[in-house]
């Protein structure tokens, strides 16, 4: 604190003038008793992405993952309407594309966490065509949807013409852990 402080009257001082960015990312969730701190230094094109959950009965491991890309938001939901909550964390990965992704995880019943799986959007062809990236995830009532632009062909990848695609998922249970069903897509 001193030392910050001190640094903040040498610039005033001497008249010193620059912005201060912080790229990481540090926040912290909280559904009932279940709370999520979720970081991420967004330094480089591969971070490491931090979970450290709290209040949950039986486990509170920290979850340590690399990811391709940074983090750019996070939400916390009960979007199954278990009564334990899921933390979605998004993530745009290097270049000029940004793909995205979501990684997620639910609290079962309150007790540990097991990873919610997004199946690859080039494993549906039709909602696939045209896509170049530049996803935007949010969780939407009971739902998360993806957004981006759709591309047609001779497009560059900074003039999108082919309008706006979304995609709704639901989150079902799978044979050993959930998984984001999607239920419909739409153009726009």
């Amino acid at each position: 604190m001193k030392q910050s402080l001190l640094v903040v009257i040498v610039i005033l001082l001497f008249g010193y003038s620059f912005t201060v960015v912080s790229a990481g990312f540090d926040k912290v969730y909280k559904f009932h008793n279940i709370t999520f701190h979720v970081t991420c230094s967004n330094n480089s094109s591969l971070n490491i992405l931090e979970i450290r959950p709290y209040g949950l009965e039986i486990d509170n491991s920290v979850i340590k993952k690399e990811i391709d890309g940074t983090v750019t938001g996070a939400e916390i939901a009960d979007i199954d309407g278990d009564g334990s909550p899921e933390i979605y964390v998004f993530t745009h990965s290097a270049g000029s594309g940004t793909y995205g992704d979501v990684i997620a995880y639910s609290a079962n019943s309150k007790k540990s966490l097991s990873s919610i799986y997004l199946p690859p959007l080039e494993d549906d062809k039709k909602n696939a065509s045209g896509y170049m990236g530049h996803d935007e995830f949010s969780i939407v009532e009971s739902s998360l949807i993806r957004r981006f632009p759709v591309y047609s062909k001779g497009d560059t990848n900074n003039r999108p013409t082919g309008g706006t695609r979304q995609l709704r998922y639901k989150l079902v249970a799978g044979e050993t852990s959930w998984i984001f069903k999607m239920v419909n897509s739409a153009e726009y």
